[in-house]
């Protein structure tokens, strides 16, 4: 059983999985630490200094009045946090264009499939095949 476990772990697609996981997250990482500390602060700023983290919908306003997420939270607020919610759409894009970026890159160096060399033509008269240089059916004996 050990020695199959093993066979199997050992495929090529496996390891490329477990490796393409491994980078996917820390790529993921990167990207996250990109949006929200290098992106978002610019984009906060021209919208007169909104800081995306912080927004949210107060659904119990009894409870908590403050204009900070965390606190809301600590304070057992109800609370709808749409600005990490924006946070997790943009770094959905980000991701998701770098991926299609790397894949079309990653397409225009894959050599073309060889094109097979006709050999052979359609009798036009039985509609069966029949060698390319061929002068008469086979199958038909028409001529061609």
């Amino acid at each position: 059983m050990f020695k199959e476990f093993k066979t199997f772990i050992m495929r090529g697609n496996v390891l490329d999985l477990a490796v393409g996981i491994v980078i996917g997250a820390a790529f993921g990482l990167i990207v996250t630490s990109f949006v929200n500390d290098i992106l978002m602060p610019p984009i906060g700023l021209l919208l007169g200094r909104v800081d995306f983290a912080n927004l949210f919908v107060n659904l119990t306003p009894d409870k908590y009045k403050g204009p900070s997420l965390a606190d809301a939270k600590t304070a057992g607020a109800a609370v709808i946090a749409y600005g990490k919610f924006i946070n997790n759409v943009i770094n959905f894009l980000i991701v998701a264009f770098v991926i299609f970026v790397v894949v079309k890159q990653a397409n225009r160096f894959k050599k073309p499939a060889p094109v097979a060399e006709v050999t052979t033509k359609e009798c036009p008269f039985c509609l069966k095949e029949i060698p390319l240089k061929a002068k008469k059916c086979a199958y038909c004996t028409s001529a061609v």
